[in-house]
């Protein structure tokens, strides 16, 4: 029942070091012609948090949000986001760009989403480590609520995986499905909990504002940023919450075992949809 899975997982473990170093290749390619080089993978997150800051920040006021200073709500939301997006837009297109280069090697194309997924983790981990001196900044001293950040992130890679290997394999066949990922991906900033507290949808409309929130809950991303504050700010375990952790998970096991079971259908003929 579990074949497809199995066989997907073993081919990223047997193959780890390759993914590794085409991820470190593919990096390096990418900014070699820039005069800043790697720097741009910096820059542009630091450009887009301070507009997003002046926006929502100064413009729109930016009071704190349950006690804890704007900017510092905001990056913890936002550092994950820079990393989920490209991740997930990248790694549905990853096959569709290689198939050429590899259909005539023996390589396993379930690789290639996992390739971009390890080539954006380079980033996001240095902007942790911002991350954390700005925490530090902002008096945010360690608390045993940190040690759940390492689950959340295991979260969050189960997710990106198997979102990707499910998303690769329908953009290949169907390219439309591309174009509508990247419009649903900029619809989720502004729907998730990045750059607004989704509590003051229930202090807005006390009537059906709770039952909007618990929609908006239903996004797995939710689910994954939140937990990012808790770990951080201290304010709640990810047991807490058995109901919500559960749906997570399942959910994540559906993409993981409808995306395995369709990519292993279609990959010997992804050719025949280019």
């Amino acid at each position: 029942m579990f074949k497809s899975i199995r066989q997907v997982i073993k081919e990223q473990i047997m193959h780890i070091n390759l993914i590794y170093r085409m991820a470190a290749f593919e990096n390096r390619g990418m900014y070699q012609i820039h005069y800043l080089g790697s720097l741009w993978q910096f820059l542009n997150p630091a450009i887009q948090v301070a507009i997003y800051w002046f926006v929502f920040g100064t413009i729109r006021g930016g009071a704190p949000v349950d006690g804890t200073p704007f900017f510092l709500w905001l990056i913890i939301g936002l550092i994950p986001w820079f990393f989920i997006s490209p991740s997930i837009i990248q790694g549905s297109n990853s096959i569709y760009q290689k198939i050429g280069l590899v259909s005539k090697m023996n390589f396993p194309v379930s690789l290639l989403p996992t390739i971009r997924i390890v080539g954006n983790s380079f980033q996001f981990f240095i902007m942790l480590g911002i991350l954390v001196i700005i925490d530090l900044f902002y008096g945010i001293k360690p608390s045993i609520y940190n040690i759940q950040f390492l689950y959340y992130l295991i979260c969050l890679y189960a997710f990106l995986f198997s979102f990707s290997i499910l998303s690769s394999t329908v953009s290949t066949l169907v390219r439309d499905y591309q174009v509508a990922l990247q419009s649903l991906m900029r619809m989720l900033l502004y729907v998730s909990p990045i750059l607004w507290n989704t509590s003051l949808i229930t202090e807005t409309f006390t009537t059906y504002g709770p039952l909007i929130e618990n929609i908006l809950k239903l996004n797995p991303l939710f689910y994954i940023l939140e937990g990012f504050r808790d770990s951080i700010l201290g304010r709640a375990w990810f047991f807490e919450d058995l109901l919500y952790t559960g749906y997570f998970w399942a959910l994540t096991f559906a993409l993981l075992y409808f995306g395995t079971k369709i990519h292993m259908r279609f990959r010997k003929n992804f050719m025949d949809y280019m």
